[in-house]
């Protein structure tokens, strides 16, 4: 029975990725900071092994029995990375390669890399480069996180060869229910301000192209990296995602498949300017190498979205925790004030605090 670290486990994709793991009979090792905390773990608490620690301080303890590694880690959209750059950097290239180096020197050759089609991104002011992109494009990203996705890529790709097996899995926009919800995804978006507003909107009118996937359909892509023949995938980058769709047709998909659940909702469009990411990628080469053809579609995705929503009660849907970058923001703000106050009950360091304060006045 192989026994997988899973760096990021805690996470959105990782909680669902563990039960996929789990459910095929591999035994499994999370190493998370718990950021947003363990309880997307929950459900598995009593059958893997939990490591708390910050990626950038991964050791080769680590490691030790480990089989294979899949890199789920680190921070993990646009916001956050442009909140702390430097913050992004570190976790999404210079940790990963390092955890790399430590995995090759302790002899395990498989290691699966969650990069991101946003490197893809030409925007939406030029309707010339508006392609569908394989593997092969030539990419230039310069937003912080698909640049240091992207970087983390080069130094990943160097380190392939007959002792060590890096595979690199750029998905598209993912979106499905997972015991660490997240909100501020494109589709769980749109049902979120569903359920909440009864509408949704389409900002910049929703023209903009994105790669969907189901996050159930990421967590089978994981699997399949990690199982597939090694000379099929060593030093190889394979999109997934379920098909290209404009964010309006999405939006319609998501409209059709709320009906099902009997929710009626609005769709707006917003075309005042903002930022917008574009882009479109071709599958086959994932189809081919890996034997895989993402199954859950946006409707399918959705209505068993809501159902779990309802279910576990995910509706508190202003709560910080279910955006990546509010989340972080809070535990910042939060961190300044623990400096000064110390234990939110505790007295000591207050009472040093306030001493020192009044004998300085």
């Amino acid at each position: 029975m192989k026994r997988i670290l899973v760096v990021g486990g805690a996470g959105y994709v990782g909680c669902v990725l563990i039960q996929e793991l789990l459910a095929r009979g591999y035994t499994v090792v999370v190493a998370d900071r718990l950021y947003y905390g363990a309880d997307g773990l929950h459900s598995v608490r009593d059958r893997i092994d939990l490591i708390v620690k910050d990626i950038r301080a991964l050791d080769c303890s680590a490691l030790e029995d480990i089989d294979a590694v899949i890199n789920v880690g680190g921070l993990s959209n646009d916001p956050t990375a442009e909140y702390n750059p430097s913050a992004n950097y570190e976790m999404n290239t210079c940790a990963t390669v390092a955890l790399a180096r430590l995995a090759e020197q302790a002899g395990i050759q498989r290691f699966v890399f969650a990069s991101s089609c946003s490197i893809y991104d030409r925007g939406t002011k030029n309707e010339y480069t508006d392609l569908v992109l394989d593997e092969d494009a030539d990419v230039d990203p310069h937003a912080p996180y698909s640049l240091s996705k992207y970087d983390a890529e080069c130094q990943l790709l160097r380190m392939a060869g007959t002792s060590f097996c890096p595979v690199i899995l750029r998905k598209g926009t993912i979106g499905g229910f997972s015991p660490r919800m997240r909100y501020d995804l494109v589709i769980n978006s749109f049902v979120k301000d569903a359920l909440s507003k009864g509408s949704l909107t389409l900002h910049n009118g929703g023209e903009m192209w994105r790669p969907l996937v189901d996050i159930h359909d990421v967590a089978r892509s994981y699997v399949a990296a990690l199982e597939a023949p090694e000379h099929q995938v060593r030093g190889q980058i394979f999109n997934v995602a379920f098909g290209n769709f404009r964010i309006s047709e999405a939006a319609l998909r998501v409209r059709y498949a709320l009906q099902q659940c009997g929710i009626t909702a609005d769709i707006r469009p917003d075309y005042k300017h903002r930022l917008a990411r574009s882009y479109r990628v071709c599958t086959q080469k994932t189809t081919r190498c890996l034997g895989i053809q993402p199954q859950v579609g946006i409707e399918e995705s959705v209505v068993d979205m809501v159902r779990q929503v309802r279910e576990h009660g995910y509706t508190e849907f202003e709560d910080p925790r279910y955006y990546n970058i509010r989340w972080v923001e809070l535990l910042e703000r939060a961190e300044r004030v623990i400096a000064i106050t110390g234990s939110v009950f505790g007295s000591n360091k207050v009472e040093q605090t306030t001493e020192r304060s009044l004998s300085n006045r």
